[in-house]
């Protein structure tokens, strides 16, 4: 019993250091003070993170990715929402369609949604505008917020909303003072994973954007074809950084914990 406790332990050192080693490796070259990539870095300088501020295109691509993750995910998850709730609790004809339905572009490769969407949003005159790209970005974050929401609708404990509704609450109130509430960990948490997913899409991004509607990491992808400088690496370092500072707001507001794991398994 103790040796597997060793194993376990000696595993997810090893795993942890696996799947960081990369993110501490790209931190680290975004310090070198040389024109080229460099690993370890010969010294400490902040000239690419300077060279930031002297890139304002980086600056406007990301403006672009926040405001299509923020604007997609929203959207996303006020359709997963109800959706949630209809396919969890409900019982009806076609309900397994329905969820198939939903999740479908998790079945269909990146690539071959990219063309279908260049050609859609061609012939609707929408091709490379902001409205275009969070559509786009919509179908394909959908299956993320459903599968969280789903899960904490299946966890609610249906004989609360009956008792509400029986002492005279509207629908209205027993979803705003008793439903949301209870499923607010899977709301919160498929937003988030939403809103991360359309921030680091590429694979279909790249064959709808146009120059005024660059996103960060096409202007990246863009970039890296072009020059190999560290400049990449401080970019990519900020967005680590955001990423991180993100998930501690929100583990210090609401716990991680019960986001991904949920309430009850606490």
């Amino acid at each position: 019993m103790r040796g597997n406790s060793l194993f376990a332990k000696l595993f997810s050192v090893v795993f942890a250091a696996f799947m960081l080693a990369p993110l501490l490796v790209v931190i680290g070259v975004s310090f070198t003070p040389e024109g080229f990539l460099e690993f370890p870095p010969s010294g400490f300088s902040l000239r690419w993170y300077r060279a930031i501020l002297d890139n304002p295109d980086f600056i406007q691509a990301a403006i672009i990715s926040l405001q299509l993750g923020v604007a997609s995910a929203t959207i996303a998850t006020v359709l997963c929402v109800p959706a949630a709730l209809a396919i969890g609790s409900g019982r009806f004809r076609g309900r397994e369609a329905l969820q198939a339905l939903f999740l479908s572009p998790l079945t269909v490769p990146t690539v071959v949604l990219g063309i279908a969407f260049l050609r859609f949003l061609s012939s609707a005159g929408l091709n490379g505008t902001f409205w275009g790209l969070t559509l786009c970005h919509v179908i394909i974050i959908v299956p993320f917020v459903l599968r969280l929401v789903l899960a904490s609708v299946i966890g609610l404990d249906p004989s609360l909303p009956r008792a509400a509704t029986s002492l005279g609450a509207s629908s209205w109130t027993v979803f705003r003072r008793i439903t949301l509430p209870a499923i607010i960990p899977g709301v919160v948490g498929g937003w988030m994973l939403a809103f991360i997913t359309s921030f680091d899409e590429l694979t279909v991004t790249v064959f709808i954007v146009n120059p005024a509607t660059t996103t960060l990491p096409v202007k990246l992808f863009s970039h890296i074809t072009q020059t190999t400088d560290p400049l990449v690496a401080s970019v990519s370092t900020v967005a680590i950084l955001f990423t991180v500072a993100l998930m501690l707001i929100v583990d210090r507001l609401y716990g991680l914990d019960r986001l991904l794991i949920g309430e009850g398994s606490r």
